[in-house]
């Protein structure tokens, strides 16, 4: 979109939400059942869509659907972010 607002941030929403979609549709091969899409989606493991820091990943389970529980600090330095410290799991499993 040549056009668009990069500032708007539900533009990166929608687009790594799109490119998780269409992991999962890839990992449902010729099964393009809703079982088998609901169940591909919720079984995703280091998914790494290009919209997300480098280093946090998209997982799911069937027990746990929320695909992200990975942050990394930044503070601002004048004209620009800077990435600082290791990526922090929130995933408490990984504790």
């Amino acid at each position: 979109m040549p056009g668009a607002d990069k500032s708007d941030t539900s533009m990166v929403y929608g687009y790594g939400a799109a490119s998780t979609l269409a992991k999962a549709l890839e990992m449902c091969g010729d099964d393009l059942t809703r079982a088998n899409l609901m169940k591909q989606a919720a079984s995703m493991k280091d998914f790494v869509p290009d919209t997300l820091l480098p280093g946090v990943k998209i997982n799911t389970s069937a027990t746990d659907f929320a695909p992200i529980a990975q942050l990394q600090m930044q503070r601002f330095k004048g004209e620009r972010w800077e990435l600082f410290g290791e990526i922090i799991s929130g995933d408490v499993a990984s504790e």
